[in-house]
This record gives C-alpha cells, sequence and structure tokens, in this order.
C-alpha cells in the first residue's frame, strides 16, 4: 500500500501526486507554512488525507515555535493551514482537534506540549487508516459480485492516510472473494482518475479500465456496472455531498439506469452545522487547469474559464452514504445524526 503521508525525523514526508504517475516522488515539508503550500497546491489531496496533513502541520508548528506568546503563534499557524482549501471539512475538523487539545494543555511544560501535539497528529493518522478499513467492511457487502464499479475522482490511499475510502469498498469486496473489476472517470481537469486512481489500483493488480468522463453514462446504460462508489469531501446535514467536480453528472445518469450510487466518507466528513449543500462553500481554482495539459495550451489565449473544484450531489440521488460506523440511507436527517451519536 502507497504511503501517502508520514511523519519522519520530525519532518512531515508525503508523496508528490501532482508528478504521478509518471514519477514516484516525495516532498519532505519542515515547516508548518510547507505543509500549507502543500495541501494548497494538491502535492497532498483527498478530504481525509488533507485532514491528516493539517494535523500534522499545526504539530510541526508547534514543535519549531518560540516560547513567547505561543498562543498567538498557533492562531497564526491553524489560521494559515485553514486557508489553504475551502471546500473539504475534513481540513477544519482536523485543525479543530488539535486546537482543543492545545488549549487543554495551558500550564504544562512546554516540552509536554510538544510531544502531546505530535502524538495527537500522529494518532490522527493511525485512527484514518483505522476507519477507511472500517468503511471497506462495511461497504463490501454493497458491491455486486462479477460486476464492474464506476468510481469519479480518486478516494483510495493517496486520498487518505491509507487503504482508501470508495477504493477501500473496492479492495475490501474484493478481499472478501468477489469479483470486482473498476472503470475510473478520467475526472478532467485535474486527472486524478486517470493519473491517480488507476496508477493506485494498478500497484494492487486490480483490473481497471480508464474512461473518459463523458463516457459514463453509455456504460452506466450498458448494464455492466454494478454500483457507483464515490467519496466527499463534505456531506450536509440532509445528505447533500460535495464531491469533486462531475460527480453530480455521475449521480443523475446512475439514477436514470437505476445504478445504485453510493457514498463513501469517514464521520469526519460530515457537516451537520449545514441544512444542505447549498451552504458548502465551492473552490474555484485557476484558468489554467483547464486551458493547459501538463503546460501545454488546449485553448485559445483569452478563453474564458469557469472551474469549480467541487459540485453538489443532492441527497435523492444517493442511494446509501458509507461510514465506519455503519450505512447511512434516506431519511437522511434522521441516519446521519444517528451516526453520529
Amino acid at each position: 500500500m502507497v504511503e501517502t503521508i508520514q511523519w519522519i525525523d520530525d519532518a512531515v514526508v508525503m508523496i508528490d501526486q501532482t508528478k504521478l504517475p509518471l514519477e514516484e516522488t516525495y516532498v519532505t515539508c519542515r515547516t508548518y507554512e510547507e505543509v500549507a503550500r502543500a495541501i494548497r497546491d494538491m502535492i497532498i489531496r483527498g478530504a481525509p488525507a488533507i485532514g491528516v496533513a493539517a494535523a500534522m502541520g499545526v504539530a510541526l508548528g508547534v514543535l519549531h515555535a518560540g516560547e513567547r506568546d505561543l498562543d498567538r503563534q498557533v492562531e497564526t499557524i491553524c489560521a494559515t493551514l485553514a486557508a489553504t482549501r475551502p471546500t473539504a471539512v475534513n481540513l477544519f475538523w482536523a485543525i479543530d482537534r488539535m486546537k482543543r487539545l492545545y488549549a487543554s494543555l495551558r500550564g504544562a511544560a512546554p516540552a509536554e506540549v510538544r510531544r502531546r501535539m505530535v502524538e495527537e497528529a500522529l494518532r490522527v493518522r493511525e485512527e484514518d487508516i483505522a476507519i477507511c478499513r472500517e468503511i471497506g467492511r462495511n461497504g463490501a457487502p454493497l458491491v455486486p459480485d462479477h460486476k464492474t464499479v464506476l468510481t469519479h475522482c480518486n478516494a483510495g490511499a493517496l486520498a487518505t492516510a491509507g487503504y482508501g475510502t470508495a477504493l477501500g469498498v473496492i479492495r475490501a469486496a474484493i478481499e472478501s472473494g468477489k469479483t470486482v473489476d473498476v472503470f475510473a472517470d478520467e475526472t478532467r481537469p485535474f486527472l486524478q482518475g486517470a493519473r491517480l486512481t488507476v496508477w493506485e489500483l494498478q500497484q494492487d493488480h486490480i483490473p481497471t479500465t480508464l474512461i473518459t468522463d463523458n463516457m459514463a453514462g453509455h456504460f452506466l446504460k450498458s448494464g455492466r456496472i454494478g454500483c457507483v462508489v464515490v467519496g466527499a469531501d463534505r456531506i450536509a446535514a440532509n445528505g447533500d455531498v460535495a464531491n469533486k467536480v462531475g460527480t453530480y453528472s455521475v449521480a443523475v445518469l446512475a439514477k436514470e439506469n437505476n445504478v445504485p450510487f453510493f457514498v463513501a466518507a469517514p464521520i469526519s466528513t460530515l457537516d451537520l452545522t449545514l441544512e444542505s449543500g447549498d451552504a458548502i462553500p465551492i473552490e474555484q481554482r485557476a484558468a489554467a487547469e483547464v486551458t493547459h495539459v501538463y503546460g501545454r495550451q488546449m485553448a485559445p489565449t483569452g478563453t474564458a474559464v469557469q472551474n469549480p473544484a467541487f459540485d453538489v450531489t443532492p441527497a435523492r440521488y444517493v442511494s446509501g452514504i458509507i461510514t465506519e460506523r455503519g450505512v447511512a440511507r434516506a431519511p437522511y436527517e434522521e441516519s446521519l445524526r444517528k451516526l453520529m451519536g
């Protein structure tokens, strides 16, 4: 299994996902500013992985902070990391978790504060791996045997600390003895499906076929697809799901063709403070991601571009939300709150 993010020698080491699949290289972040830059530039991406990176970034910042006015320094560290990407709620969940621990350590010796903050960040990473395995176990029974699973973007080990959410469900289904292959949408414009999902599944020798995003409807109609499984960056109280742009289109096409559409995500991705997906902030990214491919210009100079990184799939298209605590089904206002405990 690929090591997405690690803590090595008081530094955060992460695989550079902007270089995959052509280069398998690692970036070492020795300051919280470098972690923030890695999140912003998508060297690390995927909601759970961003959460782990944020926790480690806070710990790294505290580890190297001076002892004077530490409260103000921690606020700056947390604000810097929180400003990197607006949609993935795991980012803010992890930062809040680290801030709560720091607040509980008031009066402790500086060395104790640093030790505990690092331990908590490592705990976030280990918990994420365990959570993904639970999501896989809960989702595996939903995957039809001898069928193809369609996925969009990358919600695998590369999007988490390990194992994955949507791809974790696929892995667990295969580990349970099912015969499953995967269709991976390329996921324009950043090509996470083509570059990351296909590469990752090849490492595990899982049969995978790459298709362009606009082929999804053709194959959903064909009868070959047994279910769709995707990840999520934020889930509102009513079950609306924010995920990589293009997910909404896949969900509508799945509904039209009576193919179950499942979302796999940890409890930390739930944002029950939001009544619906209308309130989820949608990140807008650079025009060059659309007009250029690997640095080569593909559109006329001066082309107007819209580049939302995410879209929101209404709950009515979601067959189930797979979490580490079980599978929520409609009405989501009730089932999600029950899972939250």
